[in-house]
């Protein structure tokens, strides 16, 4: 009886061990939640260009644990015809620690469908900054992107 008590509890302190390392090399920040774009930063070469999200437009990502979803529509209900905007994509994503990826599996623009983009994210008290680089080189698209949001529900 004592030989198996002592045979099994390394066994388990070996698990409990495992474990903890595990939880601590996927650790990562909180994204789960509504998040509300506020601005968005595009650079490309010595172009920059920057987005105010909140001025006739409105753009809302969703996360939850695998999945990511985004639309975005003017504020004019799509009747002033020289400012109608309607945006929607969602997909797959994976995050190690700050490293976010989104596989955008569905979008308006379906050449964008497929790609992958990696971005590194930070979250501080509600506000979330995602700035990654934006390529796909059918599209000639090659431009960093930096946007800020602020969380609406966790």
């Amino acid at each position: 009886m004592k030989k198996s008590i002592l045979f099994a509890l390394p066994l388990v302190l070996l698990f409990s061990c495992a474990e903890k390392s595990e939880n601590k090399t996927t650790a990562s920040v909180p994204l789960a939640g509504t998040w509300h774009l506020i601005s968005g930063t595009a650079i490309t070469g010595n172009d920059t260009v920057v987005t105010d999200y909140t001025k006739g437009q409105q753009m809302l990502k969703i996360i939850n644990d695998s999945h990511f979803a985004f639309i975005r529509h003017d504020l004019n209900q799509g009747k002033d015809t020289t400012n109608k905007i309607f945006s929607a994509g969602a997909g797959r994503y994976t995050l190690n620690g700050d490293q976010y990826t989104e596989h955008l599996d569905f979008f308006d623009q379906r050449e964008w469908e497929g790609h992958s983009f990696n971005f590194t994210v930070t979250i501080s008290n509600d506000t979330l900054i995602q700035k990654g680089i934006e390529k796909l080189e059918n599209l000639g698209i090659d431009r960093l992107i930096i946007e800020k949001y602020a969380r609406v529900t966790r």
